[in-house]
């Protein structure tokens, strides 16, 4: 690299380097207007510029100045032989402009041609020209060969020669001090981009140029100050926001800013803090100090109190406080400008303004804010980094940087993180209490100690007699999940969940507040443009609307209710295809023939209760995934062709659909193997078939452990698979554009390169940020919530893989948003939206698939029937009271034993509870089936009404802000009320004061012109009589 040159943190080739340099040239030489339309008629591309620059020679004009110019013959022979040779590197121009020795003549010919048409000269040096190509004002350079425009120039030139001055030495100033001073500032090197607007500078559409000028004339007449920047291929306007236009506008938006220190805050502040504050504070420091963050770099905030925005009150707001008008408050208020300019004149319509449009319709290729190299530098050290897993994340600084709709993304997904450790450790105690107890496991001590009990064949031609000890080993992992610790479990996740929603609700309530977004609703927003274009063209409102640019209402029944029962209509017939789909699987596992020319015999027990279960999971997570990429792009064009007023409300239309249809495509393989599954199978004699195939068994253990199975491929599959799509891709995206830059594999000249030379260059060739992008992250997990607390207990590790998942799920979405991702409009958000709604839903409906899951899929039931009405209190003989006896004649399909070891069995075994074919009511139900039914039934009831209460009083024991919290805001609110109404005291006695004064001063030049012209008139009349 070169010395003059102050690197990026992300490393670049050295040719790109050069390229900046040349940028570094073409700027400063803008100031010659003359010589900068000489350079852009000149130059082609930037590779151009840089082999101009670079790798050019010395047209001379006499040899003279050859010789006073070059070491000598040989020498630029020899300069010229390695120029061209891979690897050789020429000293930059830079290094000689910049006091540099010892570097190459010819470089420093060129710096000195650079430096002539900077000081606004129209001539060089003595001698100083380029054969071929020449330098012109914008510092690009000419064509690629000895043209004759070019040849013309250099003669040009060459005829106002002159002497180099000592003036001509040293460029104003050295490249760094210029990248520092418009990295993401105007050419001033003073005000700052707060929002870019790129569009392609060889676009020759005359009527995308006369938008852009109508649109960009339109954003000045707003206030904002705006800048070009048409160095390269790509063209940028820089768009800055002064002061006035944020006033103006925070007060149109109502954005709540910190006021300057009230007197009596500090009590409020110091009451509302807990007692035990300080020492409590002190000691978790101390036990926690590693996961602490670093105060130097993230210093914790004093309080403030927080008042909507208005001219009237410029006084009292703090605006030294890191919260007033932060980065994220500028793009939102720009970005809402952007919105709401119309880009045609005497044309005002809904129809034609936005930014969103114009992007649309390819004006503009893009709009965006852009980061921060000092702030993202100390995020990607401190949080953006997975060494710092365990540390707390920077709230308030991730707020004044993305906003607080993001931040409280963050918040929450740190929140729920945390709260999983402890049921992590307890569903890790239980799993391991199934490891100490395995050895006291009736069950699997019976079926692993029998020797003689044969099963009935488990389809109905091809498959064999097996013997009931096969099952041996599944029968043991088996009861890993389904033990007396089940049970507990369970009501310990539908207890953690409630209690974690409640905590959560009264978290976020003190950082919304600390933020000052404390009243803050969707009310306060306004309508969407994408809203107002469509209700413009509704003919049914065209009364309403014409002439007129308020927001119209909207009837529901007549104009809303088609959209959205269109876009309803079309989620439940991709729910309906879902369903297929995994009914699709389903018989795919009844007929157990898609894998046996592959996996072996069905007869193998490897095969029935691993290799099937596992063959099947995944290819319903493949069928999920793509369900899931066709719908997910659909719902989005269902939204939009619905009338959401507000963004909000688009949000959450999007999310409920989504949702609702993940919930089945994820959940029902599920939901079948828990609920339905070995339920209606029938017996041997009459199997119920679906399709001519039987329906699906049970091993004698119960289907626990399938369940188990498929929640482990498709819980761990779907964290993969987004971890792939939402990392890997745009990594891969990135580095495959790098080496097409690199190589210059370009298909055409628009695809040239782009080079980062500064902040809005650089975030061009990001990855866009899209309104709804946090709906995949909080989609991700909510399905994942949705997993551990509806499907967990047969799987208690379940939300350990969870957290193990979050720790690290944190870190990459912070990395992506930071390097992958440009920064997105910050948005106001008082909390995480529908989406807490939907988790509390999925608790309810948890609650009731817990007590179902525990009745039917599990051994529990039955076990406390058989103890009470045998006495067996050690479940000796519960196996053989699970079996019922068939007698191999009454076979409704006669086996193909062929040369099987069972051909003479008369009798064999079946998991049900029958009758035996001795019975005077052979096969029939007994008693005891229906005794077992009703204590099923009857703990689904009790089971459900406990945990209801338990929830219930939960609730209304965690209220959703603390007591402290709400005396502290009702206490603000009043002493803010006070601070106002003295303010206004004082403002109108200034006033009053202002106006006596005002008043005296005015009647005493009154009395002094009224004595001036009597002391006139006297010497008048005097002279007169004289």
């Amino acid at each position: 690299m070169y010395s003059a040159v102050r690197t990026h943190d992300y490393d670049y080739p050295e040719s790109e380097m050069d390229e900046r340099e040349s940028l570094y040239f073409d700027t400063i030489s803008l100031a010659d207007s003359e010589a900068a339309a000489a350079a852009a008629a000149h130059r082609k591309s930037l590779s151009q510029s840089r082999n101009t620059i670079y790798h050019s020679a010395v047209d001379l004009a006499n040899d003279e100045t050859r010789n006073s110019l070059r070491l000598g013959s040989g020498a630029a022979a020899e300069h010229a032989a390695l120029a061209w040779q891979p690897g050789y590197r020429q000293s930059t121009a830079l290094e000689h402009l910049n006091g540099g020795g010892g570097g190459d003549q010819t470089d420093a010919v060129i710096a000195a041609q650079m430096l002539a048409l900077h000081n606004g000269r129209n001539h060089l040096p003595t001698g100083i020209g380029v054969g071929g190509h020449t330098v012109t004002g914008g510092g690009a350079l000419g064509g690629a060969g000895a043209g004759g425009g070019d040849d013309e120039v250099s003669r040009r030139l060459l005829r106002n020669s002159s002497t180099v001055s000592n003036k001509d030495k040293k460029l104003p100033i050295t490249y760094s001090q210029w990248k520092l001073r418009t990295y993401r500032r105007f050419d001033d090197g003073k005000r700052s981009v707060d929002f870019v607007l790129a569009y392609n500078g060889e676009d020759q559409v005359e009527d995308h140029r006369h938008k852009r000028e109508i649109f960009e004339a339109n954003l000045q007449r707003e206030g904002l100050q705006l800048e070009h920047n048409k160095v390269q291929r790509v063209h940028f306007i820089k768009i800055h926001a002064p002061f006035e236009v944020l006033y103006r506008y925070a007060e149109i938006l109502k954005i709540k800013v910190p006021l300057k220190p009230i007197p009596g805050q500090d009590q409020i502040f110091d009451e509302a803090a807990p007692a035990f504050k300080s020492c409590f504070t002190r000691m978790c420091r101390s036990l926690f100090s590693s996961v602490q963050l670093n105060t130097e770099l993230f210093p914790e905030r004093e309080p403030r109190i927080h008042l909507e925005f208005s001219r009237n009150y410029l006084e009292l707001y703090d605006t030294e406080h890191p919260n007033f008008f932060d980065d994220s408050t500028r793009y939102s208020i720009i970005n809402f400008i952007l919105q709401r300019q119309h880009f045609l004149e005497g044309e005002e319509t809904a129809d034609n303004l936005g930014i969103e449009k114009l992007v649309q319709d390819g004006i503009y290729t893009c709009a965006y804010t852009l980061h921060d190299k000092t702030d993202r530098d100390r995020l990607l050290k401190e949080w953006a980094n997975i060494t710092k897993w365990k540390n707390l994340q920077p709230l308030d600084q991730i707020k004044d940087y993305f906003g607080a709709k993001v931040a409280l993304y963050f918040a929450w997904l740190g929140f729920y993180t945390q709260m999983l450790i402890p049921i992590s450790v307890f569903g890790l105690l239980c799993f391991l209490y199934g490891f100490v107890t395995w050895s006291s496991d009736p069950i699997s001590r019976d079926i692993c100690e029998d020797s003689g009990t044969i099963m009935c064949p488990q389809c109905d031609r091809s498959c064999d007699y097996w013997r009931l000890n096969e099952t041996c080993t599944s029968s043991k992992f088996n009861y890993l999940i389904d033990n007396n610790m089940t049970v507990v479990f369970a009501l310990a996740m539908a207890i953690w969940s409630v209690t974690y929603l409640e905590f959560w609700k009264r978290y976020s309530a003190g950082l919304v507040h600390r933020w000052g977004l404390t009243g803050f609703t969707h009310h306060v927003e306004h309508p969407r443009p994408q809203y107002l274009a469509k209700i413009s063209h509704s003919r049914k409102l065209a009364g309403k609307t014409q002439g007129t640019t308020l927001d119209p209402d909207v009837p529901f029944w007549s104009i809303k209710f088609l959209p959205n029962f269109t876009s309803y209509s079309i989620m439940v017939l991709f729910i309906c295809i879902s369903v297929i789909a995994i009914a699709g699987i389903i018989i795919y596992r009844m007929a157990q023939r898609a894998s046996h020319s592959i996996l072996g015999s069905e007869n193998s027990m490897t095969f029935k209760v691993m290799i099937l279960p596992m063959t099947a999971g995944i290819i319903d997570l493949i069928v999920i995934s793509l369900l899931d990429l066709v719908y997910s792009n659909l719902a989005i064009r269902l939204t939009n062709y619905e009338y959401c007023r507000t963004q909000t409300e688009y949000d959450e239309s999007l999310t409920i659909k989504n949702y609702v249809f993940q919930f089945v495509n994820y959940y029902s393989s599920l939901f079948y193997i828990a609920f339905l599954k070995g339920k209606f199978v029938g017996y041997p004699a009459k199997y119920n078939r679906v399709l001519g195939f039987r329906q699906e068994e049970c091993n004698p253990g119960g289907c626990l452990m399938e369940l188990c199975m498929q929640l482990v491929i498709i819980m761990a599959g779907k964290q993969a698979v987004n971890a792939i799509v939402e990392m890997l891709i745009p990594y891969l995206m990135r580095t495959v554009k790098e080496m097409i830059y690199r190589h210059g594999w370009y298909k055409s000249h628009k695809e040239q390169r782009l080079v980062p030379y500064n902040q809005f260059t650089e975030d061009y060739n990001l990855l866009p940020a899209e309104n709804n992008s946090l709906y995949v992250e909080y989609l991700e997990m909510v399905v994942q919530f949705g997993f551990i607390t509806l499907f967990s207990l047969a799987f208690p590790l379940a939300p350990l893989l969870a957290l193990l998942n979050n720790v690290i799920e944190v870190r990459l979405d912070a990395i992506k948003m930071l390097r992958f991702l440009r920064r997105p409009v910050g948005m106001r958000a008082r909390d995480i939206g529908v989406w807490h709604n939907i988790m509390t839903v999925v608790t309810r409906i948890a609650v009731a698939s817990s007590a179902m899951i525990i009745a039917f899929s599990t051994n529990l039931i039955p076990k406390i029937v058989y103890a009470a009405s045998t006495d067996d209190r050690e479940l000796n003989g519960y196996l053989n009271f699970t079996l019922a006896y068939f007698n191999t004649k009454d076979f409704q399909v006669q086996p193909l034993l062929g040369g099987s070891q069972y051909v003479n069995e008369t009798e064999c075994r079946y998991t049900e509870f029958r009758n035996p074919p001795t019975d005077d009511h052979p096969y029939k139900r007994p008693m005891i089936y229906w005794k077992i039914l009703t204590g099923r039934l009857a703990f689904i009831v009790i089971y459900q009404n406990i945990i209801n209460m338990l929830q219930g009083v939960l609730r209304w024991a965690v209220p959703d802000v603390s007591g402290r919290l709400l005396k502290r805001i009702k206490r603000e609110n009043f002493l803010l009320r006070e601070h106002i109404i003295e303010y206004e005291k004082q403002h109108a006695m200034l006033q009053a004061q202002t106006a006596v004064q005002n008043q005296l001063q005015q009647t005493k030049s009154q009395e002094s012109s009224v004595l001036r012209q009597r002391h006139g008139g006297g010497n008048e009349d005097a002279t007169s009589f004289v």
